[in-house]
C-alpha cells in the first residue's frame, strides 16, 4: 500500500475491498489477499485520523501553552 495515499482514497479502496469479500466470490486465495490489503488500508486510514487529530490538538492549545483536550462538540467559541 501506499504510504502516503490520502484518507478518502484508502476509506475508497476499502470500500472496494469489503464489497469484494461481501459478495461471497472470491475465492479463498483471493479472499484472502483481499482481506490483507484491507488491513492495510485500515492501517493508513488510523493513521491518518491520528494524524488529523494530533493537528487539531495543535490547533487547540492555548495562548498560554495550556492544551484543551476537548471534544470537537465540546469547544467553545468566543
Amino acid at each position: 500500500m501506499e504510504n502516503k495515499m490520502k484518507f478518502e482514497e484508502a476509506i475508497l479502496l476499502l470500500e472496494n475491498k469489503i464489497a469484494a469479500l461481501e459478495s461471497g466470490a472470491l475465492g479463498l486465495d483471493e479472499a484472502i489477499s483481499v482481506y490483507e490489503e484491507a488491513i492495510g488500508l485500515i492501517r493508513i486510514c488510523n493513521d491518518r485520523l491520528e494524524a488529523a487529530e494530533q493537528k487539531v490538538r495543535l490547533l487547540t492549545e492555548a495562548s498560554d501553552g495550556a492544551v484543551t483536550d476537548a471534544p470537537f462538540g465540546d469547544i467553545n467559541e468566543d
